[in-house]
């Protein structure tokens, strides 16, 4: 038997921001907590949904609508993306709930045809997914306008075409910055200039170790950046299923004074 969907969130107070961590899980999922998926909540306006990976569409079923939410992209390494797909058959083939029209999706310049390919039936075709979704790539440092959020992607420092944004809710101003994946990069500080919340990986942990450059932050520099843009809460995420949470908070605590915690998947805030 079909059922219609029925959303479970609780409601949240008229004037603010609602930041749900679908997933934070870094390069992978874990046993707990899918790959990197963000759902930010405002009043009179679809939601809008950062990043869809693994194990991600599955935890947005229990708190919202899949069919009403804007989508944007960070980069399109797997763990960020991989339920795109599965998102696309929601959208189109739910017997009692499909998307009613368009959202829209930001992501990097070759957004359309990864995922394209991606949502393909067979290989060497592209999907064309304009019927249920707007595309456009981000144009970096310039504020996009999505209903009552404005977002603002800047320059991330990784192996492929990367953001970090920068999420504004338009009446009161305030505002999620999320690293999204990088390296060390002014922008970032830029990106999470006097934020309310600011989501900053941390894959390289405690930052002990031999570790690539120009890819992940350890704990210490993402409580750096904090420090240096003046965010008013550090959420760490993308530590990977192996990383150890409690060294690298204590890494980013020698960095940042302000309040700290770790965000996985179920933790909500509001403000």
């Amino acid at each position: 038997m079909c059922v219609a969907f029925e959303k479970t969130a609780t409601p949240w107070h008229s004037g603010t921001m609602k930041l749900t961590i679908l997933g934070s899980s870094g390069s992978v999922g874990g046993p707990t907590n899918p790959a990197s998926g963000y759902l930010v909540n405002v009043d009179n306006s679809p939601a809008l949904l950062v990043d869809i990976g693994p194990g991600v569409l599955g935890q947005l079923q229990a708190v919202h609508d899949p069919c009403d939410a804007h989508v944007v992209f960070s980069h399109l390494h797997a763990d960020h993306c991989l339920d795109f797909p599965s998102l696309m058959v929601w959208r189109r083939y739910h017997p009692t709930a499909p998307a009613k029209g368009r959202n829209l999706c930001y992501g990097p310049s070759t957004t359309l045809g990864h995922l394209g390919v991606l949502s393909a039936d067979s290989p060497g075709e592209v999907d064309d997914m304009s019927d249920t979704f707007a595309f456009a790539p981000w144009r970096t440092g310039e504020e996009h306008i999505i209903d009552r959020l404005s977002v603002t992607p800047f320059e991330a420092v990784h192996p492929v075409e990367a953001y970090s944004l920068r999420i504004t809710e338009h009446t009161t101003g305030k505002t999620i910055a999320y690293s999204g994946d990088t390296g060390w990069t002014d922008q970032l500080i830029e990106c999470a200039r006097d934020a309310d919340l600011f989501l900053c990986e941390a894959t390289w942990c405690s930052g002990d170790g031999d570790f690539p450059p120009d890819m992940h932050l350890s704990g210490a520099e993402a409580g750096r950046a904090a420090r240096l843009a003046n965010a008013k809460k550090l959420v760490i995420v993308h530590v990977p299923p192996w990383g150890d949470v409690e060294s690298t908070l204590a890494a980013a605590r020698t960095e940042f004074d302000g309040p700290i915690e770790f965000g996985e998947q179920g933790h909500v805030f509001e403000f």
